[in-house]
């Protein structure tokens, strides 16, 4: 099984699906990863990089960091979209998680757009990320987390953006109580999940 993963920018990935992410892992043979993020550059490019070994580790696995610039990729977005059929030509993906349609920010807005018009045929699972913005919506699909993968998620985020600790919402409160709420509407076993926007399913069921 191919997972692609796409972000925006460094830890949107991990923060939105990681614990989905080492779920998948622990639960599926042989899962192949493709993992982009499209603004990446200098130090923090470092850190995604160290960040995609933790959470895919034992997998294999392509890691691509671009370095578009951060809070621009719409006014580069004819050099964002020919990179998107770049990708379309190299992988062909069974899960896609990508960015929420209705995320406030604009950089995640048009890598979920672009996501949508380059992978036609594909299940796309939309993320969520907490921001300032309050734009978390009402999200249709679960992912119930078991113990410990939703503390490893926390620690793997922490391990890895060592540059993000001054921010005060980048901290384990925030990362756990997001998946406590999601956890509480799903009734997860363990108390913890994560949740995604799924805009269309296709089932084809062989009898």
């Amino acid at each position: 099984m191919t997972i692609l993963c796409l972000g925006a920018h460094c830890d949107d990935i991990e923060i939105g699906c990681g614990g989905t992410l080492l779920h998948l892992k622990s639960a599926l043979p042989k899962l192949r990863f493709h993992w982009v993020v499209l603004s990446a550059a200098g130090p923090r490019g470092q850190e995604a990089a160290k960040a995609a070994e933790l959470f895919t580790t034992g997998c294999e696995k392509k890691v691509v960091l671009k370095d578009f610039r951060d809070g621009f990729l719409p006014y580069s977005g004819d050099e964002v979209k020919d990179y998107f059929e770049e990708i379309k030509g190299r992988v062909n993906p069974d899960l896609i998680f990508t960015h929420s349609h209705s995320d406030a920010h604009q950089d995640h807005r048009l890598i979920s757009e672009l996501t949508w018009n380059t992978f036609r045929n594909h299940l796309i699972l939309e993320y969520e990320i907490p921001k300032y913005d309050g734009d978390m919506g009402r999200p249709n699909l679960f992912v119930p987390l078991h113990a410990p993968l939703y503390e490893n998620k926390v620690s793997y985020l922490l391990k890895a953006y060592v540059s993000q600790h001054s921010k005060q919402w980048f901290d384990r409160e925030t990362f756990l109580g997001l998946m406590r709420l999601r956890g509480m509407e799903s009734n997860s076993p363990s108390g913890y999940a994560e949740a995604f926007h799924a805009r269309k399913v296709v089932i084809d069921a062989v009898i």
